[in-house]
């Protein structure tokens, strides 16, 4: 992985269009993506889906990232790309179901796998 100061650099330059710095911060940063995917893996989806979506979620966060908040990027990172994914299963469905009943099933799923 990169330093924290040249991964920085590479953001800047990534963010005025560099797409040599974007798929150096991608590369860099694809065993952290690889992680995430991985808690993912059990929710019907395949492999190779989860990651493209992960992907996308780590070059909105590439674009967004603000230095001046003084934020590692991966602590940044890593909500954007959880966001996407759990945006993607949620949406992700013929049938259209509300998100308040999603949440109720995955308790109930939880409890009964519990016990």
């Amino acid at each position: 992985m990169l330093e924290q100061k040249e991964l920085l650099e590479y953001i800047r330059k990534a963010k005025k269009g560099d797409n040599d710095a974007k798929e150096i911060v991608f590369t860099s940063n694809t065993p952290l993506i690889r992680s995430i995917v991985n808690k993912f893996r059990n929710k019907g989806i395949e492999y190779d889906d989860l990651f493209q979506i992960a992907s996308m979620g780590f070059m909105k966060a590439i674009t967004n990232f603000d230095e001046k908040f003084d934020v590692k990027f991966s602590t940044y990172c890593v909500p954007m790309i959880i966001g996407e994914i759990k945006r993607f299963i949620r949406d992700n469905g013929a049938i259209k179901v509300s998100r308040s009943l999603k949440i109720l099933a995955n308790k109930i799923n939880r409890y009964i796998s519990e016990f």
